[in-house]
């Protein structure tokens, strides 16, 4: 007669001393980063292979995960990113026909030290409370520790605030995407260069679905690079870490500004481009992060429902427009807002052929409202190759 073997116990240890007790998920070991929630209720496979998520230890408020396994087709990235992993209750067998390996599996395979059994809606409503934090997860031998050594522990590794991370997660040589590749049938209808501060596969993978080719670029690629490429735009990823620490591609960015080549950044980038304009950016007490958040498109007035997942915002004026702080770069408006928190979601540059997003619209898996923002970014590329570069000061022909 079998028997199921018994659990190893695991502690998650947050950096005001808060100890939650549950069972080891995943890998042994200690686990450190960053405490986070995310509120998507399907996608944790999407979620954990986003580099986005890089030095964070990730709480699922969806109560059951694992549910449906994982694959090699979901997956985001070449890897899973997340640093640790927190559920309450961890599926016991996957059931789904694409399922190719149990969650927990795959975790012990990447070596992501992981926890279960432990109340994720405490620990949620503490981080909303408190904000994000440092913390740990440590399990088997390494959990014999007292609670105060433990503590110590989490308290000596670095915050979030300060950490340069997207050169971490990107990648080291430059790579194509065709739209062959992807049912287009007819040539490229242009070329655009993606810089890759954390990308996912969906994004590269929208715009060669419109006929785009995307040359993906390392986070360490120069203007030289760019135009190499032959672009016709340029585009920045999502991507981990704090955008002050982004000074290479803020630089980059203002000299594709300089030279008109139309723009499009999202999460990442948008606080990328925000710096370039001139503006600051800041740390949100404890981010957004989910398949679930509401944003107010401000020239449609449309409510789009959006996956995000980023702990810094730009700190723009709502009430646009307004003179871009740095540069000529001419006016910019906050094009679109958090529905929660009035948090700056999107930018627009009236003056020049560029804008970015805060959110996902390449969201796997899920929602799908804002997937028009890659045909939004294409049009206006199709626009600047048939008029040619804008005079200086003219507007740009806005795209709805």
């Amino acid at each position: 007669m079998s028997t199921v073997p018994p659990k190893v116990p695991a502690v998650l240890v947050l950096e005001d001393g808060r100890i939650f007790r549950g069972s080891s998920y995943g890998a042994e070991g200690t686990a450190l980063g960053e405490a986070v929630f995310a509120t998507g209720m399907t996608g944790y496979q999407e979620t954990i292979t986003d580099p986005s998520y890089a030095r964070q230890l990730v709480v699922q408020t969806a109560p059951h995960i694992g549910n449906t396994g994982v694959n090699a087709a979901d997956a985001e990235s070449r890897r899973i990113w997340v640093a640790g992993y927190i559920v309450r209750d961890a599926a016991r067998r996957p059931s789904n026909w694409r399922s190719e390996k149990s969650l927990d599996e795959e975790l012990r395979t990447q070596g992501v030290v992981g926890i279960e059994g432990v109340d994720t809606r405490a620990i949620t409503r503490h981080l909303r409370e408190r904000g994000a934090m440092r913390a740990g997860i440590f399990s088997g031998a390494d959990v014999l520790s007292d609670d105060a050594r433990l503590v110590e522990q989490v308290l000596e590794q670095p915050s979030m605030a300060g950490l340069r991370l997207a050169e971490e997660v990107s990648i080291d040589r430059a790579y194509v995407v065709e739209p062959a590749d992807h049912g287009w049938a007819a040539e490229p209808v242009a070329t655009v260069a993606a810089l890759d501060l954390g990308i996912k596969a969906m994004t590269p993978t929208h715009f060669a679905q419109r006929g785009v080719r995307c040359v993906v670029l390392p986070a360490t690629a120069t203007f030289d690079d760019v135009v190499a490429t032959g672009a016709d735009g340029v585009f920045m990823s999502n991507g981990p870490g704090d955008p002050e620490t982004a000074e290479p591609q803020v630089e980059l960015l203002r000299r594709v500004l300089d030279e008109r080549i139309p723009f499009f950044g999202i999460c990442f980038g948008n606080q990328i481009l925000g710096r370039a304009l001139g503006f600051g950016t800041y740390k949100l007490p404890y981010g957004h992060r989910g398949i679930n958040q509401p944003v107010l498109d401000r020239r449609t007035g449309k409510v789009e429902i959006t996956s995000q997942n980023h702990g810094f915002a730009v700190d723009a004026p709502l009430d646009g427009p307004v003179q871009a702080p740095a540069g000529s770069y001419g006016r910019v408006e906050v094009s679109h807002v958090s529905l929660n928190d009035d948090v700056v979601e999107g930018l627009a540059c009236l003056d020049l052929p560029a804008f970015s997003v805060q959110y996902h619209p390449e969201a796997a898996a899920g929602p799908h409202d804002s997937a028009y923002l890659f045909d939004r970014f294409i049009e206006l590329i199709l626009t600047e190759k048939q008029t040619g570069t804008n005079a200086p000061g003219s507007p740009v022909q806005e795209v709805n």
